[in-house]
């Protein structure tokens, strides 16, 4: 009788302490998920200021229509609470709902087709589990024809997807690879750095081909290429995807979110990864030589402050005191506009949208406080804002084409749509 009741007592004890191992080991992954779902800046995408986390409804406009975010919380009504785990993998990895439909690339799975399985199982153990299910019913999407028929994606994922898993670069260090993974992958860069083609398809998908990250254009901003980053040191590269702000630069437009809630939760061995990662790719030449007399010129008349052209009273009047005559700014603070890529980019909007509407930095773990850039919209009339914006965009050692006032006006009118 004793035996027996030894006996019992350890196998009570042994399945407490497996049910224990089990409980840990799901708490890592969910952990492990919740930092895989920050690299994959699911966040971003769906969540709405004031809504629960990941119950979708943000409005993505693309040139097919608006497509709304979906709920992605584990609510089995409006979320993805009975979706299998290879459900789940088809959805991100293939862009197949469990129903057959197909998503538009709105949802990068052109790129998370390379998220290994080992990370894919720890997102699926992350949304079921260690998010809150919502019962948020975000709006549906429905463009008009023919692209309202989601069936025709099956031949645009025929035509411009793979599912080749991830290749490591051969000869490549560990870090780099690394790096290569999360910026292929989850990061899903490419999705945004890289050109379309006709069919609104990512060029190309890796490292292997050299249109790669090589810039392209996004809601008419001009999205810079990142192979080799020329004018940034490897840290510069951590400093801005961890802050939203270095030396040079500081953050803008849709990369802002980018920040928020995704680069700045990645840990420092990650950001050196992905750093050293597009060093490593290079191919991208500076946007010209640095001029040195064309600066000082500037400069020189900038701080005499005689015989000022319009545009160069206005940037006294308006921009000088945060970026100097130097054109400089102040390092980790207020970004240079001499040489600076939203400045010579070859469409200026995202230049004038900033003068318009200013800018805020995201406020992150490692740079707290929101620095703010006022915007002139309502100081300053569109042949104000064109005379500036040129100015800046020919002063210094920049030189990129003149602005007008009714690429001004066309910016201004896209604004007053968006508050609507």
């Amino acid at each position: 009788m004793k035996l027996k009741s030894l006996l019992l007592a350890n196998a009570v004890l042994l399945g407490c302490m497996a049910s224990q191992a089990h409980a840990e080991d799901e708490a890592q992954l969910i952990k492990k998920g919740e930092y895989l779902s920050r690299l994959g800046d699911c966040m971003a995408c769906h969540s709405l200021s004031g809504k629960p986390d990941y119950s979708g409804g943000l409005a993505i406009e693309s040139n097919l229509g608006t497509i709304y975010s979906t709920n992605i919380t584990p609510d089995k009504e409006h979320g993805i609470g009975n979706y299998s785990e290879q459900q789940f993998s088809d959805a991100v990895r293939k862009g197949v709902l469990p129903d057959g439909s197909r998503l538009y690339p709105a949802m990068p799975y052109p790129d998370y087709a390379k998220i290994s399985d080992e990370d894919m199982h720890a997102l699926y153990v992350y949304f079921m589990k260690g998010v809150k299910p919502s019962a948020e019913q975000p709006p549906e999407t429905s463009l008009s024809f023919p692209f309202s028929q989601r069936w025709g994606m099956r031949f645009w994922n025929w035509a411009f997807t793979s599912d080749k898993p991830f290749q490591p670069i051969g000869g490549a260090s560990e870090e780099i690879n690394r790096g290569a993974y999360i910026v292929e992958s989850l990061g899903h860069c490419g999705s945004c750095h890289t050109p379309r083609g006709l069919g609104m398809n990512e060029k190309a998908l890796d490292s292997g081909d050299a249109k790669f990250l090589a810039g392209g254009s996004l809601n008419n901003w001009d999205v810079p290429s990142l192979r080799g980053l020329p004018r940034w040191s490897e840290q510069e590269i951590v400093d801005y995807l961890q802050t939203g702000r270095n030396d040079k630069a500081a953050v803008g437009g849709e990369m802002k979110s980018v920040i928020e809630h995704s680069s700045s939760h990645m840990t420092d061995a990650d950001l050196k990864a992905v750093a050293a990662y597009l060093k490593f790719l290079g191919g991208n030449p500076p946007l010209q030589a640095y001029n040195v007399q064309a600066q000082q010129q500037t400069e020189a008349k900038l701080t005499a402050a005689k015989n000022l052209s319009e545009g160069e009273r206005l940037y006294i009047d308006n921009c000088g005191a945060c970026h100097f005559v130097t054109g400089k700014g102040a390092p980790g603070i207020f970004p240079e506009l001499d040489q600076a890529t939203i400045v010579n980019a070859k469409d200026p909007t995202g230049l004038i949208h900033t003068i318009l509407e200013g800018a805020q930095q995201p406020s992150t773990e490692k740079a707290p406080s929101t620095l703010a850039m006022p915007g002139f919209g309502k100081r300053l009339s569109d042949d104000e804002v064109a005379q500036l914006a040129t100015f800046i965009r020919q002063g210094w050692s920049n030189n990129a084409p003149a602005v007008s006032k009714d690429q001004v006006a066309d910016v201004r009118k896209s604004l007053k749509h968006e508050e609507k």
